[in-house]
């Protein structure tokens, strides 16, 4: 009895040994399946924001300042009031260049009168042609004198309107200058504006892109200040012909528009220059690519084995890794995990993902 539980338990044991799987255990990896995809190849660069329009404002007549309505951070727009200057001198001087023009309203209608009198008498041959050349000569002396009092006094009202400093661009009251009560001359600055809508950013390059940039590419704009945001796309507008001096970089120029919340002039950019884009580009992971002794590889899983593909790399943007040759579209490659595998290493397989669908849009790779 005893011998033959033994020869059982035996048998037993030889089953289950028989049973349990030979060779390590399959390695447990995520995986992606390799999708073409539009790559777009750029340049990443930091650069420094100006306004476009940022004009000093100046008086433009002498006088004592009576109001300020502009101040330091005021938004504005185009024609506001921002200050006026005392336009009493003035005014008195409009009375007085009106009054003049019509005086000689008067005497030129009087000359028109004798000049017509004059006509009829040389016509009559009561009186010679010089008199009549005489009074045509004062009737055009008349008129020209009429010509420069009216120009006096357009000039006199042009002095009073400028009395009134008025805001020439939607923007804000970058510096206020003047107070109540300051003596101004032709020329004395009274406010500094910026408009905050427009704005330029000048971004430095290497000397290498200069082959790839030209005006119109498209570029996206972020700011460091809220680099959750979506960034603004605008178009380079010119590209400086000259290399700079002290960093021996090139300058493209952006010009575009703003709401004045998210960019500030003085501040700095961050820049994305498109250059170009590659249709069809195969796109994986980066945790894909794994360094071996036979250079960078991915691991295709195919019925439940890894198989090792020596593979050419390009582009890298985003977490994802351009592939130039080594695998084609549809392959399911190894993604977490790929670190540990070996050519024909079992694997467990979760269910497939697009390699294109795990860290946003791919599409985007740095130029190198």
């Amino acid at each position: 009895m005893v011998l033959a539980a033994a020869l059982l338990a035996g048998c037993g044991g030889d089953s289950e040994s028989a049973k349990r799987p030979s060779g390590p255990p399959p390695v447990l990896v995520t995986t992606a399946v390799v999708q073409p995809a539009t790559l777009e190849i750029h340049e990443d660069v930091v650069g420094a924001l100006e306004y476009v329009f940022d004009p000093k404002i100046g008086a433009e007549v002498a006088g004592r300042v009576m109001r300020v309505l502009g101040y330091t951070g005021k938004k504005v727009s185009k024609g506001d009031l921002l200050a006026e200057i005392d336009a009493a001198d003035f005014e008195i001087q409009v009375r007085a260049e009106a009054a003049e023009v019509a005086r000689l309203q008067n005497l030129l209608a009087q000359q028109e009168r004798v000049l017509e009198r004059q006509q009829r008498l040389v016509a009559q041959g009561f009186i010679t042609q010089n008199a009549v050349d005489d009074a045509t000569a004062q009737r055009n002396a008349l008129r020209e004198q009429m010509a420069a009092a009216r120009a006096r006094a357009e000039g006199g009202r042009r002095n009073v309107g400028k009395t009134r400093v008025l805001a020439p661009i939607d923007g804000e009251v970058e510096a206020q200058i003047v107070a109540v009560g300051d003596y101004v001359k032709v020329g004395d600055p009274l406010f500094h504006l910026v408009g905050v809508q427009r704005l330029r950013a000048r971004l430095p390059l290497p000397e290498s892109a200069a082959q790839r940039l030209r005006p119109g590419l498209r570029v996206l704009l972020g700011s460091p200040a809220a680099p959750e945001r979506p960034p603004l796309e605008a178009k380079i507008s010119e590209i400086k012909p000259t290399v700079g001096a002290a960093n021996r970089a090139l300058e493209a120029i952006v010009n575009f528009e703003a709401d004045g919340s998210l960019f500030r002039g003085g501040g700095s950019v961050n820049a994305r220059i498109v250059v170009a884009t590659r249709e069809g580009a195969l796109m994986v992971p980066e945790e894909s690519v794994v360094l071996r002794p036979a250079g960078a590889v991915v691991y295709a899983v195919r019925e439940g084995r890894a198989q090792q593909r020596v593979v050419e790399t390009g582009l890298r943007q985003d977490g994802r890794q351009e592939i130039r040759k080594g695998i084609a579209a549809g392959d399911v490659v190894a993604v977490d995990g790929a670190a540990f595998l070996t050519e024909g290493a079992a694997v467990a397989l979760p269910k497939p993902e697009a390699a294109g669908a795990t860290k946003g849009p791919a599409g985007k790779g740095q130029a190198r």
